[in-house]
């Protein structure tokens, strides 16, 4: 056996080995290599742009991301914490209310029997509210690992980079290097197309909810841009919260909103992201909602944020290196076989 073959076999092993151990640490890693991606992009623009080393490119993006973060904090969070407040205020009294009238059938009080909230008092209860106490901190050190890396991986980058290609025999580096140039692009214009769209859904919905006299339409924007990072499931849990705020306005409200949210959702996904996705990464929507779904019901919500990127990772990998260094030269070896051997030493 050659030893390019011996060194992919070598790499193939570990990550099915990491992948059987310990999968959650490879999305934690691979989180923090999106976000380093993030990072190397703006970082390398500013580099361009100002003559500044790259390192200090990454450096400045990260401060002017930092501040206007500070900023947009200084400015909104007043209104923000006020909002967020009466939000976690409204909602339960929607969800009280929306039970009220679901109980008024039979078939609703059977359910909400079932739904009991008692058991939020058992033995099962106690330690379901334990396990999300221990989640919520697991979330925040997982934050700051994906930080952590993002900074490492966006300011050398080629430190990493070479210690990967390293990996694989002399005779197949060059490709190597090749097929981590074509992963890195499709990742930066996934996440500038994914970035475009988060902000438009935001914009519109807050706007739209504005428009029909929503409460908290700036709030519930927000939320919905966030989601929106997750594609197909992320707006219907946006969605959830004005719902329930639009419930006790009557009928008419419920359906202008969820109206607000389909009509968003039909620009985003038919016209804005089309248009995007012209310049950028395009993927099949079967494709995102079956990655969506394995690996949501594998690793939960972080494998949930993670399947669309995931997808356009393997697919960049398939048609790289599956078809166009196996299957393709097999083809043109069947080829080069049929022409007679006189021509092939002609040619």
């Amino acid at each position: 056996m050659q030893r390019r073959h011996v060194s992919l076999a070598v790499l193939a092993a570990i990550f099915i080995i990491l992948l059987v151990l310990a999968p959650h640490v490879l999305l934690i890693v691979f989180a923090g290599i999106l976000f380093a991606v993030f990072l190397h992009g703006g970082g390398d623009w500013i580099a361009r742009k100002s003559g500044l080393p790259h390192g200090a490119g990454v450096g400045v993006f990260a401060l002017v991301i930092v501040l206007l973060l500070v900023g947009a904090i200084s400015a909104f969070a007043p209104a923000m914490s006020d909002q967020f407040d009466e939000l976690t205020r409204q909602v339960p009294e929607a969800a009280d209310n929306l039970r009220e009238r679901v109980e008024d059938y039979s078939w609703g009080e059977r359910l909400m029997e079932r739904a009991s909230p008692e058991g939020l008092f058992s033995s099962e209860g106690r330690s379901a509210a334990a396990t999300a106490v221990t989640s919520t901190f697991g979330a925040l050190g997982n934050a700051v690992i994906i930080l952590f890396i993002g900074l490492y991986g966006a300011i050398a980058p080629s430190t990493y980079r070479s210690g990967v290609i390293a990996l694989v025999a002399p005779s197949v580096r060059q490709r190597a290097d090749e097929v981590l140039d074509t992963i890195g692009q499709t990742l930066r214009d996934w996440l500038a197309a994914q970035l475009m769209a988060m902000t438009v859904v935001g914009v519109l919905t807050g706007i739209g909810l504005w428009l029909i006299g929503i409460p908290l339409a700036f709030l519930l924007g927000l939320i919905a841009a966030l989601f929106a990072f997750i594609p197909n499931i992320g707006p219907v849990i946006a969605a959830a919260p004005a719902v329930l705020l639009a419930i006790p306005e009557g009928l008419t409200v419920t359906l202008l909103v969820i109206g607000v949210y389909l009509a968003v959702q039909t620009i985003e996904s038919y016209v804005i992201t089309p248009l995007i996705q012209q310049e950028k990464v395009s993927l099949p929507p079967a494709l995102i909602i079956s990655a969506q779904l394995l690996l949501g019901v594998l690793f939960g919500l972080i494998g949930l944020a993670l399947a669309t990127p995931i997808a356009a990772v393997l697919m960049t990998l398939t048609r790289e290196v599956y078809v166009a260094d196996y299957l393709d030269r097999e083809a043109t070896a069947t080829d080069l076989a049929d022409v007679p051997l006189e021509d092939r030493q002609l040619g």
